[in-house]
């Protein structure tokens, strides 16, 4: 008989189990589910790439790892304002907040005690906070071991708001006429907080805000509007042109300002009438479709050296032409 193996060895065969196997090397007999995909997989190429992408994304969205505004991880409605300058900067400003989060163990210094002090005289709930906790919450933003929760702003409706406005004005509980304020690509939020500030300190009824390509109402937004985003309303419209249709249709003028005008804005004949304000970014102006909406385009009249003025300028130099007119 042939032999295998070993000379001269003679090959026993086993049948059944060894006694005191026990089952030994079942687990590695079972399945271990499907493979990962590359971008799930810590040590692949693939995983590196989608972190340095979600890293890209988060510095566009919240202005990078610096001390100041940005949005949570996972939760984009919700913004949150980080580090101590910033934060106590917020606190006195007035916007609104969900929750303080302080470091365990924070290192106390008149900016935290400030904001401990401000938060419990607002009613703002604060809870002590893990660093791994907070670095997570910031997406790794330098938060100092303070972190302020921002609800989202609650938009009013534009039409129901131009519609209560109106019959207001005509019950006469408002003694102006309406008067409204609509950005057309304006993406920086201190422009909008100064436009807000400058709508509540000429009597403006409400802002209107593109829900595309548009600033909305951020926390530097509220900080650079000093309080006045408590007092006017900001409206979100789908679609700017179609709501400035329907403003002509319920007898609102259109104004849409432009250096290059049809009319200047010392001889605007429409001041004590029912009107929008629309201004467009500093470096595009009035997009062509706005521009056909547009009972009139108003100019400033500026020194020739002076190329534009910023939005908010604009519109804080035709609004006060505008509450000099009803005023006289």
């Amino acid at each position: 008989m042939a032999s295998h193996g070993r000379p001269g060895a003679v090959r026993k065969t086993k049948k059944g189990p060894t006694i005191g196997t026990g089952g030994h090397g079942r687990q590695s007999l079972e399945g271990k589910g499907p493979t990962p995909k590359a971008e799930d997989r810590p040590y692949h190429k693939a995983y590196k790439n989608k972190e340095l992408a979600e890293r890209s994304a988060a510095k566009r969205a919240g202005g990078g790892k610096g001390a100041g505004t940005g949005r949570s991880k996972g939760k984009a409605a919700e913004e949150v304002v980080t580090g101590r300058n910033s934060v106590v900067e917020a606190l006195r400003a007035g916007i609104p907040a969900k929750a303080l989060h302080v470091a365990i163990r924070i290192e106390m210094d008149d900016r935290v005690r400030e904001s401990l002090k401000m938060a419990a005289e607002r009613g703002i709930p604060v809870m002590e906070t893990g660093k791994p906790e907070l670095d997570r919450m910031t997406d790794g933003a330098v938060h100092q071991g303070l972190m302020l929760q921002i609800p989202p702003y609650e938009y009013a409706d534009a039409l129901d708001l131009v519609d209560e406005t109106i019959e207001r004005y005509r019950r006469g509980h408002i003694g102006n006429a309406p008067l409204f304020v609509a950005l057309d690509g304006i993406t920086d939020p201190r422009n909008l907080g100064a436009i807000i500030r400058s709508a509540s300190a000429f009597s403006s009824h409400g802002v209107i805000v593109p829900e595309r390509r548009s600033v909305g109402v951020t926390a530097s937004a509220w900080k650079t509007s000093a309080g006045a985003a408590v007092r006017v309303p900001v409206a979100r419209v789908g679609n700017l042109n179609s709501a400035l249709k329907s403003f002509k249709e319920k007898g609102i003028f259109v104004l849409g300002l432009d250096g290059d005008g049809d009319v200047s804005l010392p001889e605007l004949t429409l001041g004590r009438d029912p009107i929008c304000i629309v201004v467009g970014s500093e470096g595009k102006g009035l997009s062509r479709l706005v521009r056909e909406n547009c009972d009139q385009i108003v100019s400033i009249p500026i020194d020739s050296a002076m190329e534009s003025l910023n939005a908010s300028m604009a519109v804080g130099i035709t609004l006060y032409e505008v509450s000099r007119q009803r005023a006289v």
